[in-house]
């Protein structure tokens, strides 16, 4: 789908349409990272999803392909909690744009009271809801836990939601090509893709067990793990 939108987002090096994302290749690819406005911390599953990002964007790039996330919280925002985490990848703020609401991970209070599409499926009106939206098949109450994690509230967490696109840049023109969303991002998290290979798998026991990175108590992790 051609994209004639003049989206705008503030990174590291200033301003920059979608077309300069590029930064000189044919490919872009976009992980919808959940950081809103109003949250404190970005979520904690897009965190340890995220943890992977630095070594694989510098092979993407000399690949012909662009990576960045981004996220709705201003860039000072990001740019703090990238320092605390020790990331190096790209990330772009697209606050003030409606690149997010386009791409159908961000939505408004109007939205979510009448229901909204994500991950090509709808959602009931959140008024009409008996509880938050399954964000996590881990841990039931996900929502209420993730939300607490970021430092806002459930309605305000669930506005933002996990995604991944693809553009190609052909004669000047952006194309969108791809998206996936919810568990659709599974393939991305590689922490995930060694825990389906050890022998009791994710072995995940309906509790939120993995936080961010710095924040594991240090005797869980074992003297000699990691740090």
């Amino acid at each position: 789908m051609r994209i004639d939108k003049d989206y705008r987002f503030e990174t590291d090096e200033g301003k920059a349409s979608l077309a300069d994302l590029f930064r000189g290749r044919s490919q872009l690819l976009v992980y919808h990272f959940m950081f809103g406005p109003d949250y404190k911390a970005g979520c904690p599953s897009c965190s340890a999803i995220a943890d992977g990002f630095n070594g694989i964007a510098t092979h993407l790039a000399n690949h012909d392909v662009m990576f960045w996330a981004i996220s709705r919280a201003p860039l000072a925002q990001l740019q703090e909690y990238k320092r605390r985490m020790g990331w190096t990848f790209p990330w772009a703020s697209s606050f003030g744009s409606e690149f997010n609401f386009d791409f159908n991970v961000s939505f408004t209070e109007e939205q979510q009271r009448k229901g909204i599409e994500y991950n090509y499926q709808r959602e009931p009106p959140s008024e009409s809801r008996a509880e938050a939206p399954k964000l996590s098949r881990s841990a039931p109450d996900g929502p209420t836990e993730f939300a607490a994690a970021s430092g806002t509230d459930v309605a305000t967490y669930t506005r933002e939601r996990p995604g991944v696109s693809a553009f190609v840049l052909q004669d000047g023109v952006v194309y969108h090509t791809y998206s996936a969303y919810s568990r659709g991002v599974d393939g991305l998290w590689g922490m995930y893709q060694w825990l389906d290979r050890a022998p009791k798998g994710r072995n995940e026991d309906g509790d939120l067990w993995w936080r961010r990175h710095d924040e594991y108590d240090r005797e869980s992790q074992g003297k000699d793990c990691c740090n």
